[in-house]
């Protein structure tokens, strides 16, 4: 079982299993070695049209030059092996989101308070950190939210359905394609063609960094920031 998806900016007064995450798919679906297991709750609901208008990659980035796939993917594979505490918190990408403009923006989009993204699911804010971190926010975007960042990337027409390295990967472990069914989201490493991908996730395993083998029956499409060449 798996939560990875926040469905609602978190309120301070809600338990961790109880931030509006959705359940993860059976071992139909995912093996021991593949699935994530997080408990969660099955609360989902479609994301407002106003949070799809909230696009992330609209804000300002750094000066820093457009990274390539292989920079982006470096950076990420640095942080295997972070974990959160025993709440589920404490990692530097839920403190950097907390104090970050996009939290202001996503309390307002979704209700909650910026302290409880402290102990949130954090798979979108690893992918989101990454890109901060590389200069790369307006083509890798930022937000708590995998549909709502999903749906930015296709609003975007940066959308589809092949593997590439550096790509955006989004999951559901249900083997659902829409993206209102999306579970959680990482970084594609390479396609290995055989009906799997490589991937770095944040929030994945026990609650860590990890490099993992996914099959592309859980994916529900890639999003695909402009990298450098």
């Amino acid at each position: 079982m798996a939560k990875h998806r926040l469905t609602r900016a978190p309120k301070i007064n809600l338990t961790r299993a109880a931030l509006g995450v959705t359940i993860a798919a059976t071992a139909a679906f995912a093996t021991p070695a593949q699935a994530d297991t997080h408990n969660a709750s099955a609360a989902t609901q479609s994301v407002p049209e106003a949070a799809v208008k909230a696009e992330p990659g609209k804000q300002t980035g750094s000066d820093k030059p457009k990274p390539t796939a292989a920079q982006v993917l470096a950076l990420a594979k640095q942080q295997i092996g972070t974990r959160e505490d025993s709440r589920g918190g404490g990692t530097k990408f839920q403190k950097w989101y907390m104090d970050s403009p996009r939290a202001a923006e996503t309390v307002a989009r979704d209700g909650g308070n910026r302290q409880a993204y402290l102990n949130a699911a954090w798979c979108a804010m690893f992918v989101s950190w990454v890109g901060e971190e590389m200069g790369a926010r307006t083509t890798v975007g930022w937000d708590a939210y995998t549909v709502t960042h999903a749906k930015w990337f296709k609003n975007n027409k940066r959308w589809g359905t092949s593997a590439k390295p550096g790509a955006v990967v989004f999951f559901a472990w249900s083997g659902s394609k829409s993206l209102d069914a999306i579970n959680h989201v990482g970084f594609v490493i390479k396609d290995n063609g055989n009906g799997t991908i490589t991937t770095v996730e944040g929030n994945t395993g026990n609650g860590k960094v990890e490099q993992r083998t996914r099959p592309t029956s859980q994916v529900v499409g890639y999003g695909y920031p402009d990298y450098s060449a």
